[in-house]
């Protein structure tokens, strides 16, 4: 028997109608012949409403308690998922991070998998249960519970199928990956199939449907990932290898608010003064993506990066020792804007065209950084809607 690993995500279970047409869906692959494990997100959007409830107590809630707290969310919808493929006359069993020994490093609110115990799942499969996990969280070695971050759910599937060697499918509340988010541009073309390399770099950059680290996991032990609608035959997109015969020079477009741009003035121009910053910025796991720096001027540079909003308090605990009070500028008014494609690699002339559309219709450009199959600025936010639809009608998105 095949071995598939289906995730549903808050919405496909937001209601218990919902959660028995899901069990429907869940049996009907069970009844194709399949071993099959689901793996399932918190409610509609508990997660938020139990963040909301512990800042009504705190406003800083402790982690080690939030991350408690927020595992209960995925609990009861797999518990509840369990009981309604039982009603159907099917045998399914509900299990947590504790009953898989799904360990993790220790990290509260971000956690990353060390490890999980297979044979805890295998055994059921044999017993012929369906076996629905909790999705998004894990255990550390000391028993502490801690939750996997955003798209922790994708992530706890995904890592369930490569120690399976099965199948994955992420069910969603939209029907495949699009060139451009559908919800800022009506007319964005679905993609039939994108490679793990171009789907990791639109995740990394504010792409919604998929995580970052669910698609690494899967490149890192090549598991196809087949994104589709809930409880729909609509044919979705996969992500997998991909064999470039002729590749257009952009895939996809993904734009993201959630990020914050913190330059330093005047600083020492010091390579390891610079060391310094960003390994304090990263001893609180904390991911700096765009980096510039001004020439030096008198041995003085001015240093800019971003980060996620989420983490700017942080951020400013740790670096405090490496500049002034007056020294900083903190600009949220920023949209990281991105282009990805493999055919970058081979097509000259892309960057020339995005910027020449921008000072066309004065699109300020604040920050630069590129890689081999990306570009990537921030803009003032005001200018988002616009930017999309510049770049997508000129390259056909």
């Amino acid at each position: 028997m095949a071995i598939v690993v289906q995730k549903y995500g808050g919405s496909s279970v937001a209601t218990p109608e919902k959660i028995k047409n899901v069990a429907k869906w869940v049996i009907k692959k069970k009844l194709e012949g399949n071993d099959v494990v689901v793996v399932i997100s918190a409610m509609g959007d508990t997660t938020d409403e139990l963040i909301d409830l512990a800042k009504k107590i705190t406003e800083h809630p402790d982690k080690r308690e939030l991350d408690a707290l927020l595992a209960t969310g995925e609990m009861v919808s797999s518990a509840l998922l369990a009981m309604a493929i039982k009603s159907l006359g099917y045998d399914a069993i509900s299990m947590n991070a504790f009953q898989i020994e799904l360990l993790t490093d220790g990290t509260y609110g971000k956690s990353l998998i060390e490890d999980i115990n297979e044979r805890a799942i295998l055994d059921r499969l044999k017993e012929g249960k369906i076996v629905v996990v909790a999705g998004f969280q894990g255990i550390t070695e000391d028993g502490d519970i801690t939750t996997l971050g955003r798209g922790g759910s994708d992530t706890t599937a995904v890592a369930i199928a490569a120690k399976l060697k099965g199948e994955c499918q992420i069910f969603t509340d939209v029907d495949g990956i699009y060139s451009v988010d559908p919800r800022i541009y009506r007319e964005a073309k679905k993609i039939d199939e994108i490679s793990y390399e171009e789907m990791l770099e639109l995740s990394s950059l504010g792409a919604q449907v998929m995580h970052s680290r669910s698609v690494e996991l899967a490149q890192k032990f090549n598991i196809p990932i087949y994104v589709a609608l809930s409880c729909s035959d609509i044919k979705g997109t996969y992500i997998r290898e991909v064999e470039i015969v002729e590749q257009k020079p952009i895939t996809g477009i993904a734009v993201s608010d959630s990020d914050v741009a913190i330059t330093l003035q005047n600083i020492e121009y010091d390579t390891n003064l610079l060391s310094d910053i960003f390994e304090a910025v990263a001893s609180k796991k904390i991911n700096v993506d765009m980096i510039s720096q001004t020439a030096p001027i008198h041995n003085k540079v001015n240093l800019s990066f971003t980060i996620p909003k989420d983490d700017l308090r942080d951020c400013l605990d740790v670096i405090k020792p490496y500049y002034k009070k007056d020294e900083i500028i903190i600009d949220e008014d920023i949209t990281k804007f991105s282009v990805v494609g493999l055919g970058m690699k081979t097509t000259s002339g892309v960057a020339s065209r995005i910027f020449k559309l921008f000072k066309q219709n004065d699109i300020e450009v604040k920050m630069i950084t590129t890689s081999e199959i990306r570009i990537t600025c921030a803009i003032k936010q005001q200018d988002k809607m616009k930017a999309v639809g510049l770049v997508a009608k000129e390259f056909n998105l």
